[in-house]
């Protein structure tokens, strides 16, 4: 019950944190958004140290570097494809492949599940599909380009799970500093080369222009805390993600973490207005029925 709990409120809470990862992206870079969110992650990981603890080890640092680089990779993907949107269909599509990745290893490396259990896992991914996929008239479909950076992402948020998971048990928080820290500095490389050459290919009328126009650096200020909230929330719900793993089974917390997409729904839908169809309700009272079988598996 207690995993089931942790693997439900870091999904919701990482779905939060996508939502406004993704409204960033719309103002200014993914890879700055990522960038950003790292550092302000890695603020409230310090932060929580003190009361968590955690052993310092190579072995922590290897695989939390390891998961800050598929870490980099997964997020800037998925803030890029949400920037694209909509975000109700692109964040379920990438819980879909983020989840098979890490329970396809957990399975294979011998996690034992009851029948109940099973039978749990495989209504929760027909239940991030139904909430992902509308094939009714007049929902919105993305473009494959969406698609395509989606199940990019879910790869590597799936190796992310993994990374974190096989960090030795005693290493608390540590992992998660080097998957920060690792996140963050490959980030700040991506953006400050990529000012470098729009810098130099952009001539001198074309800067004039731009910082004659207030609403830009709005916009900036605007993304800039979007993305710092973001971190936080990243930050929190790594560290139910990575409490629910040491308690339990890797196969069963990357399907509850796969839920995710229910916090960013919730959010477009009353943020930003966006349609939820009757089958992605279907969706969201299979996911908690799940939720519920895997407690008592």
């Amino acid at each position: 019950m207690l995993v089931t709990a942790f693997g439900l409120v870091g999904a919701f809470v990482y779905g939060a944190a996508d939502f406004l990862g993704g409204l960033a992206s719309k103002r200014i870079s993914p890879f700055a958004v990522t960038g950003i969110a790292a550092f302000s992650g890695l603020a409230v990981l310090l932060a929580a140290y003190p009361l968590v603890g955690g052993a310092w080890s190579a072995e922590a640092a290897l695989w939390g570097g390891i998961s800050g680089v598929s870490g980099a990779i997964g997020i800037s993907l998925l803030y890029a494809c949400l920037a694209v949107g909509p975000m109700s269909i692109l964040s379920p599509l990438t819980a879909v492949v983020s989840a098979v990745v890490p329970l396809s290893v957990g399975l294979a490396r011998g996690d034992a599940l009851g029948p109940i259990g099973y039978m749990a896992i495989a209504l929760a991914l027909v239940a991030v599909v139904l909430v992902g996929f509308v094939p009714e008239k007049g929902a919105v479909r993305p473009s494959l380009r969406g698609v395509l950076m989606a199940i990019g992402s879910g790869a590597m948020i799936g190796v992310f799970l993994i990374a974190i998971d096989v960090a030795p048990a005693d290493s608390g928080l540590v992992p998660l500093f080097f998957n920060r820290a690792v996140n963050g500095a490959i980030m700040v490389v991506i953006v400050l080369t990529t000012l470098m050459v729009a810098r130099r290919r952009s001539d001198a009328p074309a800067r004039q222009t731009a910082a004659s126009d207030g609403t830009p650096r709005a916009g900036v200020r605007t993304a800039v805390l979007l993305a710092l909230a973001c971190g936080v929330a990243d930050a929190a719900a790594n560290g139910l993600i990575l409490t629910g793993l040491r308690l339990g089974e890797l196969s069963v917390m990357s399907v509850l973490v796969a839920l995710y997409p229910a916090g960013t729904i919730v959010l477009a839908a009353i943020v930003l207005k966006e349609r939820i169809a009757p089958l992605q309700v279907v969706g969201l009272v299979l996911a908690i029925t799940a939720a519920g079988m895997l407690s008592l598996a």
